[in-house]
């Protein structure tokens, strides 16, 4: 595409976010039937609930393509060590605060490895509010911090070790909100030690006037040809933040002995002793993602496909996943990586650990539960959860799959009336009515599933109300917790493990590659558009499209007693 044709489509895209942005501005003081006018005929949840719809799947389309080889420029290495690669942001509990994280050396695989020295060389982050000059360091601030390597290890024979190169985290504090800061990260004291001069914009502070422009959502990414379009299309649409809900990498679609991906691990390795990964692959997502991730913060949340099991047994876990990322743990009061929380403007976002304990006696409950009571919404009016596996969802693939945690902490969300849930999981977008208990609720949150990143496993086309396609009891077990499978007890589907039709509370569904865009703009107000990798090159064109609209005096926090409702199934 020339360089005029691709000047059009971003000053198309720039003109219809301008509009779009406008109108959000005006929310407050226009009537919605000239919005549903003047905004394109976009509608609201005030419009609720709607009749499920479903875009059948593009048989033109592939429904999923082969995963980027390592020796591709995007994941080949770029830097010579002692040089910083894989360069990622992420952000603290509150904007004046933020991660670096990088790794130096290399990665080795083999039988007999001996990791390197993490203290061999020094954590730094120079920076400032201004670019420095090309000679000399030039930031007036330096944080350190820690580091680390990992390695994967297989007691098996023909199996091969991996030991990570050194994984560096900084913490920077006593930022501005909302202030562009310039930084070089790696070791000072080396030569070509230092990364080249990256830029980032810090987040605004809590307010319920102030908001991040743009949050992009994505799940199930992974590294194919379909991966990298998901990638493009999101970096197009310009983000401020970068919500990540789960399944990066798919580095477990591989022997240790790297070759070629497969959609299906057990089907092709029936004999494997354990569920291998080639650890490599992770590297090479760094190096792909860096260009973004090294601009705008990306918030991670663990997904099946960072278990990847090690030792004997499969007794260690998550190594790679716990390693690589700084998330705000510590400073959201959480002792753990799995689960925690972070504020950007007036959002407060929750991000929950789908395969650790939550039930309502485990540690992830009540750190939830405390974390919930501190929200104050006339500062962060809203609040945005995240977690891989969604709850209600209306394929086939994972049908009721996470029914258990449904379980257990529903109750907790919409007595403290979250707002919107986005997870991954299903390769497919749905988005929910609002809904609670499986029953229509004016004050349910969102939920909203974006498991279409593009990953190597396929997009799931496949309904559980489809005839024939809905699954058995006995299907859909999760990696981790227990089985709560059950059928409808009232509505279309009493006494049904499935509906016969697209369920009440399924919105809209479509089983396509893409990613969401989140904007919201005022106390009540949100744009939600969901972008489809085949609509990349189309001027106005988007999968789906909706204002979120919150209803704080409608919907008032519910009382405690609607936590402990004893559950005798799921309703239709």
């Amino acid at each position: 595409m020339g360089a005029m044709a691709t000047s059009t489509i971003a000053g198309s895209l720039h003109s219809r976010h301008l509009h779009c942005r406008i109108l959000l501005l005006l929310l407050p003081y226009l009537p919605i039937a000239f919005l549903l006018v003047d905004g394109g005929g976009i509608p609201t949840t005030l419009d609720g609930p709607f009749t499920p719809a479903t875009r059948a799947f593009d048989r033109s389309l592939r429904r999923g393509s082969e995963d980027v080889p390592l020796s591709d420029p995007r994941l080949a290495p770029r830097a010579r060590p002692p040089s910083p690669e894989q360069i990622a942001l992420a952000a603290s509990a509150d904007p004046t605060s933020l991660w670096v994280s990088w790794v130096t050396g290399r990665a080795q695989v083999g039988s007999h490895l001996t990791p390197l020295d993490p203290t061999a060389i020094r954590s730094e982050v120079w920076y400032g509010e201004r670019p420095a000059s090309a000679d000399t360091v030039g930031h007036p601030h330096v944080a350190r911090g820690s580091a680390e390597v990992y390695s994967q290890l297989y007691p098996y024979p023909g199996l091969l070790n991996y030991t990570s190169g050194v994984i560096h985290h900084v913490r920077l504090v006593g930022l501005r909100p909302s202030t562009r800061y310039y930084y070089r990260c790696g070791d000072s004291s080396l030569k070509g030690g230092l990364s080249d001069e990256r830029s980032f914009r810090t987040l605004p502070a809590p307010a319920p006037d102030a908001y991040p422009r743009r949050v992009a959502v994505v799940g199930d990414l992974g590294l194919t040809g379909n991966s990298t379009s998901t990638v493009d299309h999101l970096a197009r649409n310009d983000p401020s933040m970068i919500l990540m809900v789960g399944d990066m990498t798919y580095a477990n679609q591989y022997l240790t002995t790297g070759g070629r991906g497969v959609p299906c691990f057990s089907c092709s390795f029936p004999d494997a002793p354990i569920r291998e990964s080639y650890q490599p692959r992770w590297d090479g997502w760094g190096r792909f993602m860096e260009p973004l991730a090294s601009k705008v913060p990306m918030m991670v949340t663990e997904g099946n496909h960072e278990i990847e099991p090690q030792g004997h047994g499969g007794a260690v876990t998550f190594a790679s996943y716990l390693a690589r990322f700084a998330v705000p743990s510590e400073e959201s009061g959480s002792n753990t990586k799995f689960y925690y929380s972070f504020n950007a403007g007036g959002i407060h976002f929750i991000m929950l650990g789908a395969y650790v304990d939550y039930n309502r006696t485990g540690a992830q409950y009540s750190w939830l539960e405390k974390d919930l009571q501190k929200v104050d919404r006339r500062v962060t009016p809203w609040v945005v959860a995240s977690w891989h596996s969604p709850w209600y969802n209306s394929y086939s693939s994972h049908y009721q799959e996470f029914e258990c945690m449904r379980q257990e902490m529903e109750g907790l969300l919409y007595q403290h009336g979250v707002d919107i849930v986005f997870s991954g999981h299903v390769h497919a977008y749905e988005r929910m009515n609002r809904v609670f208990n499986y029953t229509l609720d004016p004050c349910g949150p969102v939920y909203i599933t974006v498991g279409d990143g593009g990953n190597i496993e396929k997009i799931d086309i496949d309904h559980a109300d489809d005839p024939g396609s809905c699954p058995s009891p006995g299907d859909n077990q999760p990696e981790f917790g227990g089985v709560c499978h059950l059928n409808f007890t009232s509505g279309p589907a009493k006494g049904k493990f499935c509906w016969e039709r697209q369920p009440e509370w399924s919105a809209f569904r479509e089983s396509s590659f893409g990613h969401g865009i989140l904007e919201v703009v005022n106390s009540t107000y949100a744009l939600w558009t969901w972008h489809r990798n085949q609509d990349t090159y189309g001027e106005h064109s988007v999968g789906d499209e909706i204002y979120i609209v919150r209803e704080p005096d409608k919907c008032l926090l519910q009382p405690r007693g609607v936590i402990s409702q004893d559950w005798t199934g799921p309703r239709g």
